[in-house]
């Protein structure tokens, strides 16, 4: 019995890239898929729905394709159905399906915004949506085992949404909102024992390949980072979705070879109680004595990570 035997995966851009990676590793641990891809360019403008079909062909029965986008309106229900239909359940949501349109925020057009955040975070918002009812009633049933302890939400997204990057609003903004949205589906979720986390991968990928360098760190950090296989990222995602990981939930991860990292998140470090007569100068002298000290730096995910990657 492999670690994932028995468990039905529903995978969002899972036909090529990280999320390719991570449907190999839970077929490899005897899970069974439904990837849900449309093949389309990074930045969302054409599709070719044969990617998928071909990416599933070598898995024989233990891969379902769906060759729709995640922005389509009734994909998220029709690729759960299809799950229920083919193999009789699901366990498991990875939400990996991203596109790139970056542009300063001065440049970048509302329409380009508006359909990353269709794909990268609305598209993941309707696969939950349209998953934890299942995984709910799982619970009731105690499918697979007494208490269930299959239920996993697992959402792809990155450290530009952390630390912010030249250019990328709507990339980063739609990632940070995956991070918020594993932390709510963790709580809202949490009594039927199912959990729900984020992982912010480093790996040679599309996106990779896409980042045009602002300086010589960043440069750095590409060359790095295409050298980097996506393999330990999957290998990761599975152990989210073993047994051993029930415990783990409403974190954020990364992964980057073989470095494995925790992200902390956002708490106050810091105080500062002032009347409500005091002046603006009161303010800044508060500001300046208790927070400044602790201020985060004004740097990007590629500047911070620009360090040599460890990949074995």
């Amino acid at each position: 019995m492999s670690a994932l035997t028995g468990r039905v995966a529903l995978v969002t851009g899972g036909a090529r890239g990280i999320g390719a990676a991570i449907v190999r590793a839970f077929v490899a641990h005897g899970a069974q898929v439904v990837v849900v891809d449309d093949g389309s360019t990074i930045d969302g403008s054409t599709a070719d729905r044969s990617v998928v079909e071909e990416f599933a062909k070598p898995f024989g029965t233990a891969v379902a394709p769906l060759a729709r986008s995640v922005a389509e309106p009734g994909v998220a229900d029709a690729a759960v159905a299809l799950a229920l239909e083919r193999y009789g359940g699901l366990d498991i949501v990875v939400n990996c399906a991203a596109i790139l349109r970056d542009g300063f925020v001065f440049k970048a057009a509302t329409e380009d915004y508006e359909h990353v955040l269709r794909v990268n975070l609305i598209g993941a918002f309707g696969i939950v949506r349209a998953a934890s009812p299942v995984l709910r009633d799982n619970a009731k049933r105690e499918r697979g085992s007494a208490p269930y302890t299959w239920g996993r939400i697992v959402n792809i997204v990155s450290t530009a949404g952390l630390y912010g990057n030249y250019g990328q609003a709507a990339y980063a903004g739609a990632k940070a909102g995956l991070v918020a949205l594993a932390r709510v589906a963790a709580l809202d979720l949490a009594r039927s024992g199912v959990t729900a986390n984020a992982l912010a991968p480093f790996a040679a990928t599309r996106v990779t390949e896409s980042i045009v360098p602002q300086s010589d760190a960043q440069a750095a950090y590409k060359a790095g980072a295409l050298r980097v296989p996506a393999e330990p990222v999957a290998r990761f995602v599975a152990y989210l979705c073993s047994d051993r990981a029930q415990h783990v939930t409403g974190q954020v991860f990364g992964v980057r070879g073989a470095e494995t990292f925790l992200f902390s998140q956002p708490r106050p470090v810091a105080r500062e109680l002032l009347p409500s007569d005091a002046s603006l100068d009161d303010v800044a002298d508060a500001v300046d004595r208790s927070f400044a000290p602790s201020f985060t730096p004004l740097e990007t995910d590629l500047d911070a990570f620009a360090t040599e990657p460890v990949v074995s």
